[in-house]
């Protein structure tokens, strides 16, 4: 007999290689050594870079503002983290965190 649960249907779909890959060469701690974390912040900028490049290899092109629509389906605690929602993937944290990566100028962005 079935339980009357709710359940919902997440994807991974590539984009578990591509998580996999980062979790294995470390970039989450090592972002989060060079621009520090706060233990009250819900996601850690390294968890906000994981899921920028989650998002620019999902092959979407959307504003910034509707970041946090592209993990509405996405299982966000299997790719980025446990208890990451999509919500916290907004704009503002984003914005935040590219900030605090410019001030460290440990990053090397380069473009042609």
């Amino acid at each position: 007999m079935l339980s009357s649960q709710e359940n919902s249907i997440q994807t991974i779909n590539h984009l578990g290689l591509v998580a996999g890959i980062i979790d294995d060469i470390g970039l989450e701690q090592i972002i989060n050594e060079v621009v520090g974390s706060d233990p009250r912040e819900l996601i850690t900028s390294g968890q906000v870079v994981k899921g920028i490049l989650l998002n620019g290899l999902g092959f979407t092109s959307q504003p910034l503002y509707l970041f946090p629509k592209f993990f509405e389906d996405k299982a966000t605690e299997h790719l980025i983290g446990e208890g990451i929602k999509a919500e916290y993937l907004n704009d503002d944290k984003i914005g935040r965190v590219m900030d605090k990566l410019y001030e460290s100028r440990k990053i090397y962005f380069s473009y042609q």
